[in-house]
């Protein structure tokens, strides 16, 4: 059977893409303007044609041709245009109102949808975009192109995705509908994903070796944490730093994930006990880039351009749609798209 061909654009490092393919499509294009996201693109999929390039630069006609591709002969157009401009945490939890240039990149994707005219549209963000004008506009523009479209907010967790990561999705087919995959009742849990992992710092992995710098006060601070989901506030108030005790927000931060839980939403910050719950269960660390990466749902072997350190490497990682999702969604993309075909 021959495979489905998608595009991915704002593809980030990759986990649209991975995901996509994992599902059985063939990815021929993608589009992202941040150069090490696209070294480690290239470095896990090199029979992607890339452009490294903003977005709005790119004419959808020139990938067209470039990818050998007439109009109506693309299956899907997949995306998630960079959700830091719909984030609410950005606005003093949506008290100010956000003006960031990247809410209007949602566009984008209507323009190539408009130019290409793929025979589904998936797009996945975060639920805050649920209420921004360009997201109405979008759904408006794919109706009025023809497609029907179906949209919620599901949380990553009931997906295979070790992790709670709650994402607004958006699943178009271009005359028929397309159902969201099934919730599953079983949670993958952080020991299904980090366990089997060596050591860190001595296992050979570079991701996974990558070292703390830490002062004696908070070392010995995460010494404290009780192992298995403890937090800060379970230490006596005299342990705790004077900046946790000032203030009651984030409560969170310094604390450890648990084993037989899901890891809350893993975030560009999450190699910093004080951005989050990002302890290891057990050992005296934050979690690593590799443990990130897994809980993420990205294959242990999946390759990160390590040249610009711990923090690119944690904004690649933390910005990554997980692959497990988009696959699972992307099994009823092909699977709607094949009963289409078969009623044309």
């Amino acid at each position: 059977m021959t495979k489905p061909i998608a595009i991915d654009l704002f593809s980030g490092c990759g986990g649209l893409t991975l995901g996509l393919k994992q599902a059985g499509f063939k990815v021929l294009g993608a589009i992202e303007i941040d150069l090490l996201a696209v070294e480690s693109f290239k470095a896990n999929h090199k029979h992607v044609v890339v452009w490294q390039e903003d977005v709005r630069k790119v004419s959808a006609a020139e990938v067209g041709r470039k990818l050998k591709l007439g109009r109506d002969e693309l299956d899907l157009l997949a995306g998630c245009p960079p959700c830091q401009g719909f984030s609410t945490l950005r606005t003093r939890n949506g008290a100010k109102k956000n003006r960031d240039r990247r809410n209007n990149l949602v566009r984008e994707m209507l323009r190539f949808v408009r130019v290409l005219r793929p025979k589904a549209v998936m797009m996945e963000n975060v639920p805050g975009l649920a209420s921004r004008k360009s997201f109405r506009d979008f759904r408006k523009g794919l109706q009025k192109f023809g497609y029907k479209v179906n949209w919620d907010v599901k949380d990553a967790a009931h997906y295979g995705v070790p992790q709670r990561r709650k994402r607004l999705i958006l699943l178009a087919g271009l005359g028929f509908h397309i159902d969201f995959a099934v919730e599953s009742d079983q949670l993958c849990t952080v020991r299904n994903a980090i366990s089997r992992l060596a050591k860190a710092g001595h296992s050979g992995d570079t991701l996974h070796d990558m070292p703390e710098k830490r002062s004696e006060k908070v070392s010995r601070l995460i010494r404290d944490i009780p192992k298995n989901g403890g937090g800060r506030l379970d230490l006596p108030k005299e342990r705790q730093l004077s900046c946790h005790k000032a203030f009651d927000g984030f409560k969170d931060i310094y604390g450890r994930i648990a084993w037989q839980d899901v890891a809350p939403t893993i975030t560009s910050g999450c190699f910093n006990p004080s951005k989050g719950r990002f302890l290891h269960p057990e050992e005296n660390r934050a979690i690593t880039m590799r443990e990130a990466a897994l809980l993420q749902s990205f294959p242990e072997k999946y390759r990160f351009a390590r040249a610009a350190g711990k923090q690119a490497i944690a904004s690649m990682i933390g910005n990554a749609l997980p692959p497990e999702f988009i696959r699972r969604h992307a099994l009823e993309i092909r699977k709607q798209l094949n009963v289409a075909k078969t009623t044309e």
